[in-house]
């Protein structure tokens, strides 16, 4: 049985960078750490972290203690929040990912400018509701297709489109090409303006596990049940190989998923820490 391992898998930049930092912190001794939600949306991590004293915390938990320490994650957060920060006079460490960062900053000058704002990606999401926080005037998400249909784009408005960093590259497309589209039907008289703020690193993760899946029996997706970049990558992948599995750990695998499998791929989201898709690698390779 033939057993390939995307290239892309696992950690990108941003998480890693993420991660990294909370442990340094962790190792420098400082008493009272606390992330804004999980790190990173893999239960093995979040659960060394709190063995280890790292806890996390929601927005609304925010207090006033001198000796805690705030992380914000990669996902990043809204401008209200660093503003309690401050006014709680609240030691923080910034580990938002540059990626989501530069989409803020798109997002502030352009609202700023009257410009209405269109978000791709999921509402519920922690990075889109940290760049709606950045929307200082209109603004609207649309998560699908559906969202897009019935969405009314005000005539005379400028539109600046911008998407959720790991969303799927080919729904975004999809959804654009129907705004151009409702834009030239109902004769809006405004810019549209579109920019791709799709990560490169989960453009080429999503295209290394189309490809690989394309040619598997099997297809393996490791990652966190709550990983948004996961739950795509095993939609894209699904597509592709009919027999495409979402686990989280060597522990969730079992003969019947290998049967008749000749070969056998593997991909993991941004949040699967390396540790984790080597031991299923090896745990494919040596049981099955």
């Amino acid at each position: 049985m033939i057993v390939t391992t995307a290239k892309t898998a696992g950690f990108c930049f941003g998480v890693k960078r993420a991660v990294d930092k909370v442990y340094e912190l962790q190792e420098q001794g400082k008493k009272k750490i606390y992330t804004l939600g999980p790190i990173i949306h893999n239960e093995e991590v979040v659960a060394d972290l709190e063995k280890k004293g790292v806890h996390a915390i929601t927005e609304e938990e925010l207090g006033n203690d001198p000796d805690a320490t705030v992380v914000i994650r990669s996902h990043g957060v809204g401008s209200e929040i660093y503003r309690k920060l401050e006014e709680n006079h609240l030691d923080f460490v910034d580990v938002t990912c540059p990626f989501v960062l530069k989409i803020h900053r798109i997002v502030k000058e352009e609202s700023e400018k009257g410009t209405y704002i269109i978000i791709i990606g999921d509402p519920s999401h922690p990075e889109v509701k940290g760049i709606c926080g950045w929307c200082f005037g209109d603004h609207t998400v649309i998560r699908d297709r559906a969202d897009a249909e019935s969405f009314l784009m005000p005539p005379g408005r400028s539109f600046c489109i911008v998407s959720q960093t790991t969303f799927n590259f080919n729904k975004f497309q999809e959804i654009v090409e129907l705004l151009e589209k409702k834009s030239y039907d109902n004769n809006v008289l405004g810019t549209l303006n579109i920019l791709n703020t799709i990560c490169s690193a989960t453009e080429e993760r999503q295209r290394e596990a189309r490809e690989i899946a394309a040619r598997s029996d099997t297809m393996l997706v490791i990652g966190g049940r709550h990983s948004s970049n996961t739950q795509k990558l095993f939609e894209i992948c699904s597509k592709e190989c009919y027999n495409t599995y979402y686990i989280q750990t060597p522990v969730d695998l079992d003969s019947e998923m290998f049967q008749r499998s000749s070969y056998v791929g593997i991909t993991a989201g941004a949040s699967t820490p390396k540790k984790i898709i080597e031991e299923v690698q090896e745990h494919v390779r040596t049981e099955f």
